[in-house]
């Protein structure tokens, strides 16, 4: 029973984790708490969902389309919510209000168009399972951690290891300085709202097949859940995502089985409050220090 927990914790923490480096990228470039990735977490999902069942795709197609719409959605997240408040130097609670507003369109437009009510989602994941002992493991939720897994590694690949990550990296530290060195600071940012909605749109994908049912209110939910494990492992740390993402899933996991299936989404907020409380910066984090 036990490992069975936490097997099914690591494949939706690793879900999490997933969308925790999305939050973290963008805060780690603009210090900004980016309110539109939960949203944009549902559109990926309903998007595969009214290609396949609306015109008739197969998901070989609809995947990779929503995958790249979702970025384009990025794209224009930062264009038209954000851009021009940099411009006019705007303060930072600005651009949080305004990532909440694009979020907040995105819902209702969802809403107004197939409706609030939960949808059958199709599982496109299923090869069977492994039984080992007592714990059965589904080719789904294998697929969903390797999955998960190599979008990590990816995207930990890029942005130490590229130029373009540096680019991020140096942005990140100081943007004046960084024009001053002939970085596309416009074009840096909207990469990584491009990156952040990419994985979003992926992990919404693998929630809706896992749980076979997508629903609108699944933005909120998973956006708290994944802004609690940005938190506990440090908003801007990659490998802090990771790990605050994975113990997230895990403590959801035994705690809905040990204590009540009732506060599986209370654990999330939980732990949230209690990082806040020990440790503010989380376990990957760093106090800065502002000089005057």
């Amino acid at each position: 029973m036990f490992l069975q927990q936490i097997v099914n914790g690591l494949t939706i923490g690793s879900i999490y984790a997933l969308v925790a480096i999305g939050y973290s990228l963008v805060f780690g470039v603009l210090r900004l708490i980016n309110f539109a990735n939960g949203a944009e977490y549902m559109l990926g999902a309903y998007f595969v969902f009214i290609m396949m069942t609306t015109f008739g795709a197969k998901a070989p197609l609809a995947i990779p389309l929503a995958i790249i719409a979702l970025g384009v959605v990025g794209y224009c997240v930062d264009l038209v919510g954000l851009r021009r408040l940099r411009k006019k130097n705007a303060p930072r609670m600005s651009a949080l209000i305004a990532t909440l507003g694009v979020g907040t369109f995105i819902e209702n437009a969802i809403q107004i168009w197939v409706g609030t009510e939960t949808k059958s989602y199709p599982n496109f994941l299923n090869f069977g399972k492994i039984t080992i002992g007592n714990t059965i493991i589904s080719w789904t939720q294998i697929i969903i951690f390797i999955t998960c897994i190599f979008f990590m590694l990816a995207v930990s690949f890029v942005v130490y290891k590229t130029k373009i990550g540096k680019s991020m990296l140096a942005v990140s530290q100081d943007q004046m300085c960084a024009r001053l060195m002939g970085i596309n600071v416009s074009l840096v940012i909207a990469l990584t709202f491009v990156v952040s909605a990419m994985l979003a749109c992926v992990s919404g994908i693998l929630v809706g097949s896992y749980y076979q049912n997508i629903d609108t209110n699944m933005s909120f939910t998973v956006g708290m859940k994944t802004f609690a494990a940005a938190v506990l492992g440090g908003v801007g740390s990659l490998p802090g995502a990771v790990v605050g993402g994975l113990i997230v899933g895990l403590a959801e996991s035994i705690g809905a089985s040990y204590i009540s299936a009732g506060y599986r989404d209370a654990i999330a907020f939980a732990i949230l409050i209690i990082v806040l409380l020990v440790k503010p910066s989380g376990l990957f984090g760093k106090n800065n220090v502002e000089k005057m």
